[in-house]
């Protein structure tokens, strides 16, 4: 395609849906003359959310226009902004980007054999990086550097010498990459007017600035990493992008710093050229724009209802993000993405003690200290020396089943129960039950008062032995290693495990899930859980 268009073909795509160009003429001249090299930077912080496919659909943008993309993962940068990444989660996190950013470019059909990827620490440490550091440390004041990281730079009461190298660094990273132009948003153009001036002090050419405007979060202001509510992650999970987005501020008419509607302009309609507002027939039927424009009078004069906008950018989110949840449902990426991203620790301090040292007497007792897994049950048999208890082998995605003694089960038959899928607490202490050890407990539906009356919870159909089962909003803690049965942690969530009247596993009235949905039981509404 880039062949086929004319220089001022490809400055208009190249330029389309930006908020400024610094340096346009030049933009223009490269044009004429050859194909504009140019990169986006990363840095390697907090997780990606959908904010990142503004940037994304416009280094498409740049691809069919036949520019030469590098995208830098700027590994140092995340540990210069008030160690945002620290040191023994740098590489890990860069990692993480990588895997993340690519999965994000191909699920909007870019081919990421005609972009160029480059880790920030594969140059900047080199001995004529450095010098050129020092060389731009003896000329840019600290007035200068402070004001230029002033949008970009977690500011703090004290600031660390770190941030202030941070604008300049990536000042030099235009001549180390050796592009005509940086790409960024609107909240870097005063690092880019640093580079400006100085880059040509050191002997370097001045660069092209192209700047994305910044998107709205959920709430209204920039979508950050850093402020949950204000954004979508990449990996979560189709029920929180709903939850979410319903949240989201979009009041009938308001144009202005709408999210939801600033999604549909810089991200939906690049890529797909119209957008789609799916409504009931009743209220006119699905309704097919060609053009933004159309999209914000219509909403602007209210004959889009915000509801409407919100379902339709649902579903157009979805389609996006499920390659990438697809993608990240593998073993290693999962792993990489909970080392990458621990989760904070679960244990306060006590006073004048450690954090998380030996779990005081203030532990908090909260569901993600489960390990609760899906297992798939391979056979069942009678205890030898007890007719009410019964033997399972139950696959939880380990290298051995464990055996699971219970009694519950003896009101469920064998037949109903081989090969099925269940849940299964896998952190309690193994503990003997007539001379054999139980090393998990199933757990089961039932009736108080009536005991025949059991049903093992059902994990959601396509799930795999192994996959993790949490309460909702507790999904990223760690569980225990083995919960100590003096501090009786089970015993006090299990007072608030209930099923609802929609058949539905809950505890203090939030679902039970795993990625592909919620735990339910088969017919005990208001049950127990045992």
């Amino acid at each position: 395609m880039a062949e086929q268009l004319s220089p001022e073909q490809k400055f208009e795509l190249i330029t389309r849906n930006l908020q400024e160009v610094l340096g346009e003429e030049k933009l223009k001249q490269v044009l004429q003359e050859r194909e504009l090299k140019v990169y986006w930077g990363t840095a390697t912080t907090g997780k990606p959310h959908v904010a990142y496919f503004v940037p994304m659909s416009k280094i498409a943008d740049f691809l069919k226009a036949g520019c030469e993309v590098t995208i830098l993962f700027a590994d140092l940068h995340a540990y210069l902004d008030n160690m945002k990444a620290p040191w023994e989660l740098l590489e890990l996190r860069t990692q993480y980007y990588e895997q993340v950013i690519k999965a994000m470019l191909e699920s909007i059909g870019v081919p990421l054999d005609k972009l160029k990827f480059v880790k920030g620490t594969d140059y900047q440490l080199s001995r004529e990086y450095t010098l050129d550091v020092y060389r731009l440390s003896s000329m840019v004041t600290e007035h200068d550097a402070k004001k230029a990281g002033a949008e970009v730079v977690k500011q703090v009461e004290h600031p660390l010498l770190s941030g202030l190298l941070y604008p300049g660094l990536q000042a030099l990273d235009e001549e180390y990459l050796k592009v005509d132009a940086q790409f960024g948003g609107v909240d870097q153009r005063k690092i880019f007017t640093l580079a400006e001036k100085y880059l040509p002090s050191l002997g370097y050419t001045k660069r092209v600035h192209m700047m994305n405007p910044m998107v709205p979060g959920l709430t209204g202001g920039k979508m950050s990493s850093s402020e949950e509510e204000s954004k979508i992650d990449l990996l979560d999970r189709k029920e929180e992008v709903k939850k979410k987005l319903k949240k989201a501020f979009c009041e009938p008419g308001n144009v202005e710093n709408n999210g939801v509607l600033s999604f549909v302009k810089h991200v939906l309609f690049p890529l797909n050229s119209e957008f789609v507002i799916k409504r009931d027939p009743k209220w006119g039927g699905d309704q097919v724009y060609k053009v933004f424009e159309d999209v914000e009078k219509d909403f602007a004069e209210e004959k889009v209802h915000p509801g409407d906008l919100k379902a339709s950018v649902e579903a157009a989110l979805n389609n996006l993000l499920d390659p990438i949840r697809k993608k990240f449902e593998s073993p290693e990426l999962r792993k990489l993405t909970s080392t990458a991203y621990p989760a904070p620790s679960k244990h306060k301090a006590a006073k004048g003690g450690k954090v998380g040292g030996g779990g005081g007497d203030d532990d908090q007792v909260i569901p993600s200290r489960l390990d609760i897994r899906v297992g798939k049950v391979i056979s069942v048999e009678k205890h030898p020396d007890a007719d009410s208890l019964y033997l399972e082998k139950i696959d939880v995605g380990e290298a051995e089943p464990r055996t699971v003694v219970s009694g519950l089960v003896a009101y469920i038959s064998q037949e109903d129960l081989q090969d099925r899928l269940v849940v299964l607490l896998c952190n309690l202490k193994p503990q003997k039950m007539r001379g054999i050890e139980s090393q998990a407990m199933l757990l089961c539906a039932s009736v108080e008062g009536d005991p025949r009356r059991v049903e093992p919870l059902d994990p959601p159909e396509g799930s795999s032995p192994g996959e993790r089962v949490y309460v909702e909003g507790y999904d990223s803690g760690k569980p225990d290693d083995e919960l100590k049965p003096k501090k009786k942690v089970f015993e006090k969530i299990q007072e608030d495990l209930k099923i609802s009247g929609t058949c539905v596993a809950q505890w203090q009235e939030k679902d039970l899930m795993t990625k592909l949905g919620q735990i339910t039981c088969r017919t005990l509404k208001g049950g127990n859980i045992s």
